[in-house]
């Protein structure tokens, strides 16, 4: 058994455990007041979660306008309402019990629009709100303004005290905590700086006591670090456990919640992550946010993967290393390296027959089917993101004013379609690394456990 005591989260003492915030639709509602009642803290995401209609039916996202700026506004009331729902069957699951909380991608776009939006409609019903991928410099203020605690999810010491100069010192009293989520074994989007190596993970201990020794050098030591990424079982995290280096802590388990009875995803989705193998989880840097993410390799990344593998430099004007002329279409002729051409040939040769230019001067090539459908899925973009690498969206200003990658996909697409009972292996499975772990762990031999079970195991360090 570990020395477990409860501690103040978001103005209540409780088990510092906490469900991760998934989305879209990996932790909602449900799973969120099942943590909750059971006096931890459950989490839902505010990313394009449901709503229901009078008979308690899912309602399908469907945007009717015609024109990009509206269907980002169709998008925004979708993700209020849901965000609304969700805390409302949060709530009522709980039965009063623990702490809810929402999570929000910061680089949503609009998001602080959405979280204003959701705190003002449910009010009462949010106890905290957790943000990261990217540096959320409103948080404070927006969460203060509604009497909530806010949570900054950070991969480094730095990270905060950035945050903490520019904007949160103003909003000291609503801090509730600071996440530190690990970089290298997270799931989702990871907060990889570019100054760090992704094959050359660090240890948390020490960057966990830089953290700390952060907090305390701004008079913050009565605040909690939550460790997320990589979270399994609390006895192997018995040293950080009553640590005078690191302070405070709480522990966030963002995977192994994922297959519960009250886990929203669907059964080939839980089917899938128990069959995972170690390595089988990759990190990498598709993601149109331009963030590296972690997600299980199938048939959706390979093909990324092996768009990348293809990827070949070019210019426009011959010389005397890029002498091979490459036809990219009937108006554009490229010259690419002699050593290049049999790569090039090989795709042509494959069927990859068309051939589209990258934002880097280069160009990769895919197969006709597979640009129709990257066209649709531009042509039906919601403006998701603040800035998007793939439609080139921008929330400023209309366009990033680049070039479309076509070395990305929609992120919003394919994530929305896994979360409602879309192909596992044909969408983007977002998974942290220790997911592997299912096909040997105890609790999951005789079925599916319940939220409860999984916490009373997580109690005994298991």
């Amino acid at each position: 058994m570990i020395d477990l005591e409860p501690i103040m989260i978001s103005g209540k003492e409780v088990y510092p455990l906490i469900e991760g915030g998934k989305g879209i639709n990996a932790s909602d509602g449900r799973s969120a007041g099942a943590w909750a009642h059971e006096n931890c803290v459950g989490t839902f995401s505010g990313v394009s979660p449901d709503f229901y209609d009078a008979k308690g039916n899912v309602i399908v996202e469907k945007f009717m306008k015609r024109i990009r700026p509206e269907r980002h506004e169709e998008m925004i009331d979708y993700a209020i309402r849901g965000g609304v729902a969700q805390a409302q069957v949060a709530h009522e699951v709980s039965g009063g019990n623990g702490r809810v909380h929402m999570n929000m991608l910061w680089e949503m776009a609009d998001s602080e629009r959405i979280i204003e939006g959701v705190l003002e409609k449910a009010k009462g019903l949010i106890n905290g709100l957790t943000c990261g991928a990217g540096l959320p410099y409103h948080l404070g203020e927006l969460a203060s303004k509604f009497g909530v605690y806010y949570y900054p999810i950070v991969s480094s010491a730095r990270a905060f005290q950035v945050l903490w100069k520019r904007a949160y010192s103003n909003f000291q009293e609503f801090l509730g905590g600071v996440v530190y989520e690990d970089p290298w074994l997270a799931g989702g989007h990871n907060g990889l700086s570019n100054a760090e190596d992704p094959n050359q993970p660090q240890s948390p201990y020490m960057r966990l006591v830089e953290l700390r020794k952060a907090l305390r050098a701004l008079n913050l030591d009565n605040i909690p670090i939550i460790i997320a990424g990589g979270v399994w079982r609390l006895d192997e995290w018995k040293d950080y456990i009553n640590n005078p280096d690191i302070g405070k802590v709480a522990f966030q388990f963002g995977t192994r919640p994922m297959i519960t009875k009250e886990s929203p995803i669907s059964d080939a989705w839980k089917k899938l992550m128990l069959q995972v193998k170690k390595g089988d989880v990759i990190l990498q840097r598709f993601s149109p946010t331009g963030f590296f993410s972690s997600a299980i390799k199938n048939t959706f990344l390979e093909k990324l993967m092996n768009r990348k593998d293809g990827e070949i430099a070019f210019k426009t004007e011959a010389d005397n290393e890029y002498t091979q002329p490459l036809k990219m279409s009937e108006t554009k002729t490229v010259y690419i390296k002699a050593e290049d051409m049999e790569k090039a040939n090989r795709q042509l040769n494959a069927g990859l027959s068309v051939i589209q230019e990258t934002p880097d001067n280069t160009v990769v090539f895919m197969t006709p089917e597979d640009w129709k459908q990257m066209k649709q899925d531009r042509a039906e973009c919601v403006g998701c993101l603040s800035q998007c690498q793939f439609s080139t969206w921008s929330r400023a200003k209309g366009t990033t004013g680049k070039l479309p990658d076509p070395r990305s996909y929609c992120i919003h697409k394919t994530l929305y379609d896994v979360g409602h009972n879309g192909s596992i292996m044909d969408n983007l499975v977002f998974a942290g690394h220790q997911v592997y772990r299912f096909a040997t762990d105890p609790l999951y031999r005789d079925g599916i456990p319940s939220v409860k079970e999984l916490i009373e195991m997580i109690k005994q360090g298991k």
